[in-house]
This record gives structure tokens, sequence and C-alpha cells, in this order.
């Protein structure tokens, strides 16, 4: 069931708050669609429209610029629709933002799809996760524990 009115703004409150900051004018801050909402959209902050060609990779800056808290990140993940529908995907599978990073946050998007693909400023391109993140000492160690899966990988689990 959708929340709507009183519950939705208590929530609100309730909630953790990032900083962003505008580094274009037209820029637009990142938002939920829905309260439920796991990500936020980031949209393309462009002076001109930018086509992708099939097989092609670009950087679509967002015009911002955040600060992550420590212990956590930001990744972003490719939005279904464009994905689905028109084979525009994120060139590094996840994009990861550190919480030390103060730079603009830009998307690398690609084309797999077979036809070209057109995006205009304010378009919706990829969505924004916070996550926590662990930080672990590295050790080299002359062995590891076993499993039950042991080495097996890349469908030795089955189809």
């Amino acid at each position: 069931m959708e929340k709507s009115g009183e519950n939705v703004e208590k929530e609100i409150k309730n909630q953790k708050s990032l900083n962003f900051i505008k580094l274009s004018p037209g820029a637009k801050m990142p938002q939920k669609a829905t309260v439920g909402a796991a990500g936020m959209d980031l949209y393309a902050c462009l002076k001109q429209n930018i086509i992708i060609n099939p097989g092609e990779i670009i950087k679509v800056p967002c015009g911002i610029a955040a600060e992550i808290p420590e212990g956590y990140g930001a990744f972003l993940f490719a939005r279904s629709g464009l994905a689905i529908k028109h084979g525009i995907t994120l060139s590094n599978g996840v994009g990861v933002i550190d919480s030390d990073y103060r730079g603009e946050i830009c998307v690398g998007l690609c084309n797999i799809g077979n036809e070209k693909y057109t995006i205009q400023n304010g378009d919706r391109i990829a969505q924004m996760v916070i996550l926590k993140v662990e930080s672990f000492v590295v050790n080299q160690v002359d062995k590891i524990s076993e499993t039950n899966r042991g080495e097996g990988g890349f469908g030795s689990t089955g189809k």
C-alpha cells in the first residue's frame, strides 16, 4: 500500500540526509520516484543532446557533487526501462562513488542495443543507491578455509 500525507512526512523526517551542490545552474537534484524506491534518480545535465550510437560508450555529466558520509558509498545502477527498452546500460556495470570523492558525478553509459539513442538535458540516466561499506585490513596468509563449493565457479552450481 502506497504511503501518503502524514505517513510520508513522518518517514521523511526520520531519514538521514545527504549533501549535494549544483555545479551547473540547470542541474537537478537526485530524487526518489516513490517513497519505497531504493535508489534516487540521477539526471543528465547537458548543454546539448548526446546521441549514443550502438556499441558506443559516453560519459554523461549530472552537474552535481555529493558529500557521501564516511562508511558509505554511492552505487550507480542502470535504470531498468532504459536497459530493457533501449539497451542503454552503465559502461562499468555498477558505478562506485567513494565517500572522499568531491568531484562532479558523471555516469558512463553504453548502448548495447541496435539503434542510436538520444540523451537530452534532464533525462533520468541512472539510479544511485547509498549503501554502508565496511573497511577491512588485507592479510596475506598461506591457506584459506575450505568450503563445500571449493573452487567451483562460472556455472558450477547449475543452470
